[in-house]
């Protein structure tokens, strides 16, 4: 899967969780917690992504992740391994 696609599925969960937010203004170089979403928000979003994407990687890989793009190329890591 490529990091457009994973970047694709998180937006849309992103949507489903946090609904006042247009993802279509989304980038890569957004924060999680910068479009709104809390610490449950963020862990929510993240495991719904990774269920999407067919995925089981530690939260603790998120740890320094500072944008949605970390985000994308942790998963797509962990997708390739």
């Amino acid at each position: 899967m490529t990091e457009d696609e994973i970047f694709t599925i998180l937006t849309g969960v992103f949507q489903e969780i946090i609904e006042d937010v247009d993802v279509q203004a989304i980038t890569r170089e957004d924060s999680l917690r910068d479009l709104g979403a809390n610490s449950i928000d963020r862990a929510e979003i993240i495991t719904d992504t990774l269920e999407q994407v067919g995925v089981t990687i530690p939260m603790v890989k998120f740890a320094d992740a500072r944008n949605i793009g970390d985000i994308v190329s942790v998963i797509a890591a962990g997708a390739r391994s």
